[in-house]
């Protein structure tokens, strides 16, 4: 399993996060507001399309709506294979930090 870059793991946690109401823009909206910056959704839906890649998000459609014209929105789930590798890279996050005090950034 390959390592997870810090944006595919931001949008995995985003995704997790907002459970049944993981779609673009309420995506984007959360890591935007995470990040503290502006994410575009050219930077968004690239990193989506490689978890979905990977097989780390699952991609279902929605239903179309009229306030949409009829276009449908792409929900997002993480798969188990995205949680292992969310695990995976919190374990390695957590062994990072361990020796680190927080005294060392004051």
């Amino acid at each position: 399993m390959k390592e997870l870059t810090k944006i595919e793991e931001i949008l995995l946690l985003a995704i997790w996060r907002l459970k049944d109401d993981a779609y673009g823009v309420k995506i984007r909206r959360y890591v935007s507001q995470i990040i503290g910056k502006e994410f575009t959704y050219g930077n968004l839906y690239s990193a989506l399309s490689q978890l979905a890649k990977k097989k780390y998000v699952k991609k279902t459609l929605g239903e179309p709506t009229p306030d949409r014209r009829g276009r449908r929105k792409i929900y997002y789930t993480v798969s188990p294979a995205g949680m292992k590798a969310l695990k995976t890279a919190r374990e390695m996050n957590q062994k990072m930090w361990e020796e680190i005090a927080d005294y060392a950034f004051d």
